[in-house]
């Protein structure tokens, strides 16, 4: 498979061209000939001149590439080594949303032919791929399994924003349904990813250790969480407790906030899907993720306390949010946890303002429906600086004094500000 591919007999397909997929496609183009595939037509028109809309792929990446890109799925028959790089969200009532991954497999299955292989980097829950997806493609396609076709699941490990950890530099997983799949697989990715791959034993142990990453990380969030509501009662500062304890050679930093995106605030419902599926209620998983999903209810209404203990008419006051997307210097607002404290306040009547330098009012109205300023017009009774964009880390009280009414609060969620503020109220996690 890979003497084929450097020698331009077979092609790669990518199947999903967000900010996993088209890293992928890419970095793929460099050495091998692909075929980048999704729905959304207008996304595939702007790849088509080199813009990324999510910004996280700069245009100079295009550049020295041989990828086609299509929203035809005919030409994924073209290809053979198939790498479906779809999202895989969760519902409102936080259970595993598989629709898009379903209709991924169900587009690789009608074009699939005798030699193929299909790569999986989609989070699921461990058992997925064999238990969903493999008997899709087995029947839409009339072929078997390592008889006919191969199988594998390579978790994706890119962070958006990182311009460091990225999938170049970061070992790669990656697991096969037998031992040439796993060799070919590993062969494949390891002409991309410098570091070189780790192979897991089973398609199982990569979609587990895939979940593992971003619970653990969950939990750990939850526990600062929670530490930083019972220090706030104490009126004891969270990060000076952090930095203190940090001295230790053992402890991991982490620290308060509100945690959202398509990964940590998802994953860990995964896991917790399955595991009730097999007669197990889980109980840490489920405690810390309780505890990070109200964080935003909890910051709205230590925001309301401070503004009665200022002495405001809550009536008339008027708060400014700085920071829509979920996590800082990115454009990705989806399952942003900041919409949630901004709805919080608005149901107590509160009238809200935001800003974002990151994000347009059209992205905005579309995901949340409700308006993003361009600009600070107004005098504002609390701002809350939600998410620390670069351009937030860089004010200073000034900044926030010209846009203040008497006695303003300034909420810092991310603390980026400790320790700089002298003259408005501050409070943080």
């Amino acid at each position: 498979m890979l003497q084929d591919l450097r020698n331009k007999n077979k092609k790669i397909s990518v199947v999903g061209l967000g900010y996993v997929g088209l890293p992928i496609a890419l970095e793929f183009g460099r050495k091998f000939s692909v075929v980048g595939f999704d729905i959304d037509a207008k996304r595939i028109e702007s790849l088509k001149q080199k813009a990324d809309a999510g910004d996280e792929v700069k245009k100079d990446a295009f550049e020295n590439t041989n990828v086609f890109f299509t929203t035809d799925a005919n030409e994924l028959m073209n290809c053979a080594f198939h790498i479906v790089a779809v999202p895989t969200p969760v519902d409102e009532h936080r259970v595993p949303d598989l629709s898009p991954l379903i209709s991924a497999t169900k587009t690789v299955g009608k074009i699939l032919k005798k030699g193929d292989y299909v790569i999986y980097e989609s989070t699921v829950y461990p058992g997925c791929t064999e238990d969903i997806c493999l008997p899709l493609l087995e029947e839409l396609s009339g072929l078997k399994l390592n008889a006919d076709f191969k199988l594998g699941y390579s978790p994706e490990r890119i962070n958006p924003g990182d311009v460091q950890h990225t999938l170049m530099n970061v070992i790669k997983i990656v697991s096969g349904s037998d031992d040439e799949a796993l060799e070919n697989i590993a062969a494949i990715y390891s002409e991309i990813v410098q570091p070189g791959v780790y192979k897991a034993s089973s398609l199982k142990v990569a979609e587990a250790a895939k979940i593992l990453e971003n619970t653990q990380r969950d939990l750990n969030i939850a526990l600062m969480n929670e530490l930083s509501i019972i220090l706030d009662r104490m009126n004891v500062s969270t990060h000076e407790v952090i930095e203190a304890a940090g001295t230790k050679w053992n402890f991991h930093k982490y620290h308060p906030g509100l945690v959202g995106g398509h990964c940590i605030g998802v994953d860990p419902y995964y896991l917790t899907y399955k595991s009730i599926q097999l007669g197990y209620e889980p109980e840490v998983i489920l405690s810390g993720r309780k505890v990070n999903d109200n964080m935003a209810l909890y910051v709205a209404r230590r925001c309301l306390q401070k503004l009665i203990e200022a002495g405001k008419n809550l009536k008339d006051s008027k708060i400014l949010v700085m920071g829509i997307t979920f996590k800082e210097n990115v454009t990705d607002i989806r399952n942003s946890k900041v919409a949630d404290l901004i709805n919080e306040l608005k149901s107590f009547g509160l009238h809200v303002d935001v800003v974002d330098p990151n994000v347009t009012n059209e992205e905005v109205q579309h995901e949340y429906q409700f308006e993003l300023l361009d600009n600070v017009r107004e005098k504002y009774d609390a701002i809350i600086v939600a998410v620390a964009h670069k351009e937030y880390i860089v004010l200073n009280e000034d900044y926030f004094l010209d846009h203040a009414t008497e006695n303003c609060l300034l909420i810092d969620i991310k603390g980026i500000y400790r320790n700089k503020i002298e003259k408005l109220s501050y409070w943080t996690l």
